[in-house]
């Protein structure tokens, strides 16, 4: 027996699909439109090995629909073309029962790959089905997107891999006429990252010329060479190593942060998921300290986008040792949580009559923007007055860092507010 273990205890159905209850269980929004009969156009969004392609299978089995499937790795504009031609005469035209289309690492897909997909999902020859492990607002087309309902999938937690190995060792054909004992799991859950396809795989590994075997973490840290210094792009390497770079440019530290970058450029990572990161870490860990990182930031990540590699490594090598460099702050981003709380705890406050807008003479006699001072015609272009909510007017929620640009901040709102914020 050829197949792969992952394959041959591939659930078949919603009662053996293991976890993301909060779409296929009882009352799973999923089950519930597999009940009726009607399946939408959906982008299934989740990290790599937890099911998406297995889930896309049970969709057309429960719903008995024609199931047709697209790798975006190895299918250009002629074969969407060609499939949804098959598929127009597989019959359910403008029906419940149009055929499925599944297509995986949808994000891959260039713009006119996906837009070779917007005429048979508008017009109903195919029910779309993408499986995607980035962020589909970031890397699927507005158009398409629009027409599609995305439903997030969760990481498997610890308890959903341990059951998944019990059900390999019980149900599987030849792994059930074993003698499987799991002393220890750790090692194993921690190599495979989360990653049902991974995780079986290994276990597939230490088992197979085994007819009896005690799994430790000591067994799987020998059998399994290597796995735990490896990058791997969709694993955990792929997160600690996108913290070590991020906290690396937070520590100005130009020499760790190249590093890391090279770490990833050699994993393979994706040029635009560590440009973003750039442009997050520019307003998070800069900010106001020095705007023009955030542009320098935005700019990259711009670039990189039309550029590929081996030249987008100079470019995130650029940005990143600029990011390092740059005088740190994180006051706007201590701002916007601090705002946020005092939101949740105050609720929705009165909006003060003269900030408000004042459209029609109804408004205008009610005393709507009333009183306001226009800015532009005080001296310095300033006018003391209130423009908070009452109930917390004086409320101090930007507190400058302590930089040369921060501090001049600083002054500013001294000189202006006098003791109002305490500055």
């Amino acid at each position: 027996m050829n197949e792969p273990l992952a394959e041959r205890i591939r659930p078949k159905n919603l009662e053996d699909y293991i976890s993301q209850q909060h779409l296929i269980g009882k009352k799973g929004v999923l089950t519930n439109l597999i009940k009726q009969g009607v399946i939408p156009s959906l982008i299934l969004w989740g990290p790599p090995g937890i099911g998406k392609t297995t889930l896309a299978n049970i969709i057309a089995t429960e719903s008995k629909r024609p199931f047709y499937t697209l790798s975006a790795i190895s299918s250009g504009v002629k074969d969407v073309r060609e499939i949804i031609e098959k598929a127009k005469k597989s019959g359910g035209l403008f029906t419940a029962k149009n055929p499925i289309l599944f297509i995986d690492e949808i994000h891959r897909f260039s713009k006119s790959q996906q837009d070779s997909l917007l005429g048979a999902v508008e017009k109903g020859w195919v029910t779309l089905i993408g499986a995607t492990t980035e962020n589909p607002s970031f890397e699927v087309i507005p158009a398409l997107l629009s027409r599609c309902q995305v439903y997030i999938l969760n990481s498997f937690d610890k308890n959903d891999l341990i059951t998944l190995l019990q059900r390999a060792a019980k149900k599987d054909e030849l792994f059930s006429k074993k003698k499987i004992i799991f002393k220890e799991t750790d090692a194993l859950l921690q190599i495979s990252g989360g990653d049902a396809r991974k995780l079986l795989n290994i276990f597939e590994l230490l088992v197979a010329t085994e007819d009896e075997i005690e799994i430790t973490n000591e067994l799987v840290l020998k059998k399994v060479q290597k796995n735990t210094v490896r990058y791997d792009k969709t694993g955990e390497q792929h997160y600690d190593i996108i913290s070590a770079f991020i906290k690396s440019i937070r520590g100005s530290d130009p020499n760790a942060a190249v590093y890391w970058l090279a770490r990833m450029i050699e994993g393979g990572e994706d040029v635009k998921f560590i440009a973003r990161r750039l442009v997050i870490a520019a307003s998070e860990d800069i900010g106001n300290a020095n705007p023009t990182a955030l542009i320098l930031a935005t700019n990259t990540f711009q670039a990189v986008s039309v550029i590929g590699f081996p030249e987008s490594r100079i470019i995130l090598s650029q940005c990143a040792v600029y990011l390092a460099n740059s005088p740190k702050s994180n006051a706007s981003y201590v701002a916007i949580n601090k705002a946020q709380d005092l939101v949740r705890q105050t609720g929705d406050l009165t909006i003060p009559l003269h900030l408000r807008n004042a459209p029609t003479k109804l408004m205008k006699d009610l005393g709507y923007g009333e009183n306001y001072m226009y800015t532009h015609n005080s001296d310095n272009n300033f006018s003391l007055q209130e423009f908070l909510p009452d109930e917390i007017s004086g409320t101090k929620i930007y507190e400058p860092g302590n930089n040369v640009r921060e501090n001049k901040f600083r002054e500013t709102l001294k000189n202006n507010w006098k003791n109002k914020y305490d500055y």
